[in-house]
């Protein structure tokens, strides 16, 4: 999927991150969501590497980097511990700053990024979410029955994580292919790898665990912050027909939490880098050679 892109097994910060990496030019970091693996980017991580020296990375939890033990706070899958693995790992790639475009979790991992490491972050890419804390914080009926994943992966181990693993492709064909669009997004090849990955037990504990960690440490370092701003630009999409941009104002909620911000809708739902890949790759390329120019 990822032709004339050299694969990676590096050290981040307590565990051990697989990615792809390719191309030249100035470094972008791409991070995927959940149940997913960087494989969510086949189809416009090629064309960006024609720009952009283009990383794409599986979060710890996912896909083939290491599941860490967790604790009883969910620590070790905050989004800064995701944060400070991806820090590490490109900084053993030679990018002491970069860029990165995000999708969903990864995109909760680059705004923590963004915030405990400013001077790293150049802009942020961020796909089909609002800020964690105000999505909690403004939850209604529509968006409980859209993302009642939120509410039930947080339940306490190993309840939720006995359930998935009793039949853990059907769940995921279930959940990811609930859209408009169904399961027609995912190619053939990228499909393989994110049921691959999930049919291990470890994966779907560490999915939890990072559910658990964004419904409460997560948010505790958000309120830390006491109302600090992401100060490099951020972009904001997300679908049309999605349950965010339908239950959110998205760019009011997001203009609390970034300095430089703008954005709007794609025509697509949650997998927007699958559903409309041209759209996407077009957004990016405008939005980050900016920094290049």
């Amino acid at each position: 999927m990822f032709e004339g892109f050299r694969a990676f097994d590096l050290p981040g910060e307590g565990a051990t991150i697989h990615g792809v990496a390719g191309g030249a030019g100035p470094p972008l970091l791409l991070l995927h969501g959940n149940p997913q693996t960087h494989a969510m980017w086949h189809k416009i991580a090629p064309r960006l590497a024609e720009r952009f020296s283009v990383v794409a990375a599986d979060l710890r939890g996912y896909g083939r980097s290491s599941k860490p033990p967790s604790d009883a706070d969910h620590v070790p899958y905050s989004k800064r511990a995701m944060a400070r693995d991806m820090v590490a790992v490109m900084e053993r790639l030679g990018h002491e700053d970069f860029m990165i475009g995000a999708h969903d979790r990864g995109a909760r991992v680059a705004h923590r990024l963004a915030l405990d490491w400013p001077q790293r972050a150049q802009r942020i890419a961020l796909l089909d979410i609002a800020p964690t804390r105000e999505m909690y914080r403004h939850t209604g009926e529509a968006f409980a029955k859209a993302y009642w994943h939120w509410f039930f992966m947080i339940q306490k181990a190993p309840l939720p994580e006995q359930m998935m693993a009793a039949d853990p492709e059907a769940f995921w064909r279930w959940r990811c292919g609930s859209g408009a669009a169904g399961l027609t997004p995912f190619s053939e090849e990228a499909l393989a790898d994110y049921l691959a990955a999930f049919r291990d037990p470890a994966t779907i504990h560490a999915t939890c665990e990072d559910y658990r960690a964004a419904a409460g440490i997560d948010i505790r370092h958000d309120e830390e912050d006491g109302g600090r701003k992401v100060a490099c630009p951020v972009l904001a999409l997300w679908g049309a027909e999605g349950a965010v941009g339908q239950c959110f104002d998205v760019l009011d909620l997001w203009r609390q939490r970034a300095e430089d911000l703008r954005g709007g809708p794609l025509p697509g739902g949650h997998y927007l880098a699958e559903e409309c890949p041209d759209a996407v790759c077009d957004a990016f390329l405008e939005f980050f050679s900016e920094q290049s120019s």
